[in-house]
Formats: structure tokens, C-alpha cells, sequence
């Protein structure tokens, strides 16, 4: 506006002039219009313009101004990632956090290697760039040589011959007039590794700091944001984004496979970019050799791999607490799941040393956590899947043969063995299955080729219990081949068997299911008493297969026998009884006697709903049972328990599972 009105003025002003100097040389004595005025009032006139003019050329901006803001120095800063993908509320919480602050304002934003810590402090760097008069990047893994960065620094902002000792206060002075500025310091280590580089005092005012670190442990003075992996949204964006013919599907599952980590991400993209390589393919070669293909990325400038991201922490740490080495390649070979300490501290020797005491533990778990190599929870710990990865890609083959021989030692002691007896076996299971099925996988060594036997049939066994037979029927079929592989496995091949009976038995393969029982029955006759309760499993089993083939007759006395055995060798309100009184009542119920079924199946209700939790399994499977036995006998009770039982069904096995939709229509039928 002040531009304007000098214009303005300007404007009348040599209108004026032109004027006087018009009339001067015609000799007229009128003017036309307004200019009328002039003639009669000239020097008024012209009083009332200069001081007009005055004004209006005071408020115009100088020439520079017309010009924008200038361009903010950097120093050091990388180019700027054209494909960054997501961050964008991390990003909004930076500027508010760093712009609250009135005077200069630090931000640390830590998480593990990998996560996109640096892109996200490049990338604040250039969308804000308009905002600082300068902005720098210095490299701080090395905390000797930031020093000579800030020389460097020095140098840019004019400054020479500047020791290393004086030059951060320099720097620092320097940015007073430089402000707003931005530093960054690029994976810094702990806070005290940079406190020689960091402003204090009255050094510098109107400033901001961030710290991009893979250590915890920094001070509440400045703000930490704990930067995490990529939402899958995010990850789905930046595959399909990145790669021709890549659909949501398939990123999602290769997403999965990567754990979402940011450059594990860039770098597929890369590696099917330039390897033009078929998404349907990579996801294949993630499948199947994950460690192998995060160590090869694009061929470009950039070395970094992911395999290579966490090695100078491990190095680190193996001279420093060497003890924290062992417990990650522990956990390197367990599932990307929570791992409860407990498997470590319950079995002293899983980590090849004595018991370390409370304090040594609780140190070498936090060095995990310290150095983002590990998430830790209040009694587990979680390792990212490509830590695990890298990790077990390090590991000499007798590392990783003996660290896998021990975990299986300890998870066998750590699993509940009595899957069907023990009450408190469910939560157990649901918490370790998945670290046993991740160190079950593939040959297992000599050393612990019998542990790995007995874990995967116990946890066939457990899969059992949830009806979910796909993923049990060749875990138990593995433990059967494992078995009778090794001398002196009899017993132990039985269990197999009738474990895999009753898979087979369940899936509606009645003669398979006879035949491995039979044999089961015969082996443990062979190698164990007449009255082992093992026996009475054995036979329990057989009897409710002959039902399913309507030899109702042969299976009578084998459910009659089972029974006995195990309430001679259990107590009459043991759970196992409660299978053998289902057998058997199975048996009446098919031959049409009702009336001795229902007490049969109630007793073995009784049993279970004192033993196990009210919403488990067993006892849903006892209140349908029994509901059918009451409805063909025309009590109306069936109902309820029908009801109660198919709530059960449909709250632990799902609704679309085949015995939660028998018993739903047997609801229906009821009503």
C-alpha cells in the first residue's frame, strides 16, 4: 500500500509541474477541470503534496524486500527424499514441539536403525526450510570428528582460523545473527558423547536442535519422540507407489514380512526396481530366504543394506557386554512375537552360563533396549523380525546350532506337557507357541532332534484342543517322522500316533485314524504296563473311532477299560476320567440309550467345570453334548445348555468353524 501511495503522489506531482509549465509557456489564463484549483491555490497545493509524497516514499519497501526472503544457508544437508512417504503427524508434532519453546528448543527422535529417523529429520529440514536463515547437518556416530565439523561450520559462516576447542561457542556466537536457525545431529550416541557440541547458556537464542539417536536414556530437558515403525497403511503407500504392477494385496504381505521397517521397505522397492523384479516373486524370495535378500538392496551410491544397519551396535556391544550378545542371538532364533523373560531366567542354563544375578539381568536386558536392538515390556521383550534376520545371518553355523539346541531345552521345560490336565495350560501355550513352531522349523540338529520331537507333538496336541487342524496335522507329522528316525523311541512314537489319530479323527478320517491308533496301542502294550494311563488314552481314542465307524460293539469294552485305568491310576474327578465317561457315553448316545448317556456325560461336566476355566473348550464340547442327549430324551433343558455351549464354541473357535456351526444349529433347533 505504502508503494501505492507514493505512486500516487509522484504522479500528481509532475501533473503539477507539467502544468505551471504549460500555462508559463501558453499564457493561458484558465485551466480545464480540476485543475482549475491549481491555478487560483498553486502554492497551497503544493505545501499539501511534498509532505504526501514524503510519506508515501517512506513506507515503500526497499528494493530488497521486493525481492522475498533469502535463500537460508546449509550446510551439510542431504538431498532430499523425493519418494517420503507418511510421517505427516510426526512431522506437525516437530514444528509444534520445537516452535513452543521461546528460546532454543531441542528434540531427540529416537528409535531403532532403519525406522527412517534421518529422513524424518531431513525432510523437517526442507519443508520448514523457508523458515530458518540456516540450517546444518553434521554426522555425529563419531562423536571425535564433530568437532572438526563444526570448523567446518565455522568456515561457512565466515569464520577462520577457529581451533577445534573453540568451535562450537563460535558457531554458536555467529547464529545470533543468523536466526531462526536449524542444527541436526545425525545418530547421535548418549548425551554426553555431544555436550561439547550442543548450545548453552547464552550462546545462541532462537534456535533448534534434533537429534536423531538409536540410544534411550536422554534427558527430560529435551523432547523425545520414540519414532516407530511404518503404519501398514503407510508401508501398502509406499510399495504401491514405488513399484509397476504392485497391488495392495501383495504389498500388504511383503509389508508383513519386512516388519514394516521404512528402509527395509525403500530397499524393496529398489531391488525390484532395478532387478525388475515381479512383486509376486520378491514376496516369494522374502518367504523363503529373508535373511539373504535384505542383505542386497539396489546398487546405487548409498551402501547401506539392511543387514548391515545394526552391526556396530552388536560389535558394541560384544566388548562391552558380551552377555547381551548371547541373549540376542537367543532371541534371533525365537518368533518376532513378545518373548517372556522367564525362559531365560527359569532356565539358567539356556544362556550358557550360571544364573546372572538381578542386577547383571536386568543390565544386559536393558542394553538390548538401550540400543533399540529390543522393545522391552514389563516381563518380555520384542525383537524386530529383520534385527532377527541380520542377526541370525551373523551367527556361525555351531553358534547357531548350539543357541538353537538350548532354546529347545528350555521351552520344553517352559511348555506345559499336560496339555489336557493342566488348567492353566491355554495362556502358556498361546504365549510360547509361536517361539516353539520358530525353533522347530526346518532339520532339526543331533543335539536336539528328541526336544524338537516332543515340542512339535505337544504342540499338535494344543493346536488339537483349538480345532485347528491345518496347522497341527503336519507339525505331528513331523514329530512322528523325527521319532522314528531315532533308536529307542517307541513310547514316544506311540504318542505321535494317537496324537495324529485324533487329528485324523476330527477331520473326518475315521479309517485313517483307526489304523494309527491301532498301531499306537499296539507299540505302547509293547513297552509299557497294562495299567499305564498312556494305555487308557490309547483306548479311549480307539473306542470313539469305532463309533465313527459304527462298531459301537467292539468299542464298548475298549471305553469301559479306559475308564478303569485311569480312575485307578487318577482319582474318580481327574480330567482324563471326564474323556474316558465321554467315550463312553458316546457309545450309548449312538446306540439310541439316552437314558445311560446323560448321566455319563453329567459326571464328566462336573469334572471339567471344577478343573478348567468356565468359558473353555472341554466344557463347551461337554454342554453340546449333553444338550443332544437331553433334547432326544424331550427335556427342555437342552436349550440353555445348547446356548451356553455354542457361546463357548463361537467366542474361542470362531463362527464359521465347523463345530461352532453344528452348534448353532442345534441352538436353532432348539428354539
Amino acid at each position: 500500500m505504502g508503494r501505492t501511495l507514493a505512486r500516487a503522489v509522484a504522479a500528481l506531482l509532475v501533473l503539477f509541474v507539467g502544468s505551471l509549465a504549460f500555462n508559463a509557456a501558453s499564457g493561458q489564463s484558465r485551466w480545464p477541470g480540476p485543475l482549475d484549483f491549481v491555478r487560483v491555490h498553486p502554492w497551497l497545493v503544493l505545501v499539501l503534496l511534498i509532505p504526501l509524497s514524503l510519506i508515501g516514499l517512506w513506507q515503500a519497501p526497499p528494493r530488497s524486500r521486493t525481492q522475498g526472503p533469502p535463500v537460508p544457508t546449509t550446510y551439510g544437508l542431504p538431498p532430499r527424499n523425493t519418494d517420503f512417504t507418511g510421517r505427516d503427524a510426526t512431522l506437525r508434532e516437530m514444528r509444534q514441539r520445537l516452535t513452543s519453546a521461546n528460546d532454543v528448543a531441542m528434540l531427540v527422535v529416537h528409535g531403532m536403525g532403519g525406522v527412517g529417523k534421518t529422513q524424518l529429520a531431513v525432510e523437517y529440514a526442507y519443508r520448514h526450510l523457508s523458515k530458518y536463515r540456516f540450517v546444518a547437518f553434521v554426522n555425529a556416530e563419531h562423536p571425535d570428528l564433530v568437532a572438526s565439523q563444526f570448523v567446518s561450520l565455522a568456515g561457512e559462516l565466515g569464520l577462520t582460523e577457529v581451533n577445534s576447542d573453540q568451535a562450537a561457542p563460535r558457531v554458536y556466537g555467529m547464529l545470533r545473527d543468523r536466526r531462526p536457525w536449524l542444527i541436526i545431529f545425525d545418530n547421535g550416541e548418549k548425551p554426553g558423547t555431544l555436550t561439547h557440541a550442543l548450545p548453552s547458556g547464552d550462546l545462541a537464542s532462537n534456535g533448534h536442535v534434533i537429534v536423531t539417536t538409536r540410544v534411550s536414556g536422554w534427558p527430560g530437558s529435551a523432547g523425545v519422540i520414540d519414532l516407530d515403525v511404518f503404519t501398514r497403511r503407510e508401508s501398502v503407500e509406499l510399495l504401491v507407489r514405488r513399484v509397476p504392477g504392485m497391488t495392495a494385496a501383495v504389498a500388504d504381505r511383503i509389508a508383513e514380512q519386512l516388519g514394516d521397517l521404512p528402509l527395509a521397505l525403500e530397499q524393496a522397492a529398489g531391488y525390484m526396481g532395478y532387478n525388475h523384479t515381479a512383486p509376486e516373486e520378491y514376496l516369494t524370495l522374502l518367504t523363503s530366504q529373508l535373511e539373504d535378500v535384505i542383505a542386497r538392496g539396489e546398487p546405487t551410491d548409498r551402501p547401506t543394506v539392511v543387514a548391515s544397519l545394526w552391526q556396530l551396535s552388536v560389535r558394541r556391544l560384544e566388548s562391552q557386554q558380551p552377555q547381551a550378545v548371547r541373549l540376542l542371538e537367543l532371541c534371533a532364533l525365537l518368533a518376532p512375537e513378545p518373548i517372556p523373560l522367564d525362559l531365560f531366567t527359569g532356565n539358567p542354563d539356556v544362556l550358557d552360563v550360571a544364573a546372572p544375578d538381578p542386577l547383571t539381568w536386568d543390565t544386559t536386558v536393558g542394553a538390548l533396549a538401550g540400543l533399540s536392538l529390543a522393545r522391552r515390556g514389563n516381563a518380555s521383550l520384542v525383537v524386530h523380525r529383520l534385527v532377527q534376520a541380520a542377526v541370525r545371518a551373523a551367527m556361525p553355523d555351531e553358534v547357531h546350532t548350539g543357541t538353537r539346541a538350548r532354546l529347545c531345552r528350555a521351552l520344553l521345560a517352559a511348555v506345559p506337557h499336560d496339555i489336557h490336565g493342566d488348567p492353566d495350560a491355554r495362556p502358556r501355550w498361546q504365549q510360547l507357541l509361536p517361539h516353539v513352531i520358530a525353533v522347530t522349523k526346518g532339520d532339526p540338529p543331533a543335539e536336539c532332534a528328541a526336544e524338537t520331537a516332543v515340542l512339535l507333538r505337544l504342540a499338535a496336541e494344543f493346536l488339537l484342543q483349538l480345532g485347528d487342524y491345518s496347522v497341527a496335522l503336519p507339525l505331528c507329522e513331523r514329530a512322528l517322522a523325527i521319532d522314528e528316525s531315532l533308536d529307542g523311541r517307541e513310547a514316544e512314537v506311540g504318542f505321535d500316533l494317537i496324537t495324529l489319530a485324533q487329528i485324523h479323527r476330527d477331520l473326518d478320517a475315521p479309517e485313517t485314524a483307526r489304523r494309527l491308533t491301532e498301531r499306537a496301542l499296539r507299540l505302547h502294550e509293547s513297552c509299557l504296563p497294562a495299567d499305564s494311563p498312556v494305555i487308557a488314552t490309547d483306548l479311549a481314542t480307539l473306542a470313539r473311532t469305532l463309533c465313527l465307524l459304527g462298531e459301537h460293539t467292539a468299542a464298548l469294552p475298549l471305553a469301559e477299560r479306559a475308564l478303569r485305568i485311569d480312575e485307578a491310576a487318577h482319582g474318580p474327578d481327574d480330567p482324563y476320567v471326564s474323556f474316558d465317561l465321554v467315550a463312553l457315553a458316546t457309545i450309548h448316545f449312538d446306540l439310541g440309550d439316552y437314558a445311560t448317556a446323560v448321566p455319563l456325560i453329567s459326571r464328566a461336566l462336573r469334572i471339567r467345570e471344577a478343573r478348567y476355566a468356565p468359558d473353555h473348550l472341554y466344557i463347551g464340547y461337554a454342554l453340546i453334548f449333553k444338550a443332544r442327549a437331553l433334547h432326544a430324551l424331550n427335556d427342555p433343558t437342552a436349550a440353555e445348555l445348547a446356548q451356553r455351549g455354542a457361546q463357548i464354541l463361537h467366542t474361542r473357535l470362531g463362527r464359521t468353524h465347523p463345530k461352532t456351526e453344528d452348534a448353532l444349529a442345534l441352538v436353532d433347533r432348539l428354539r
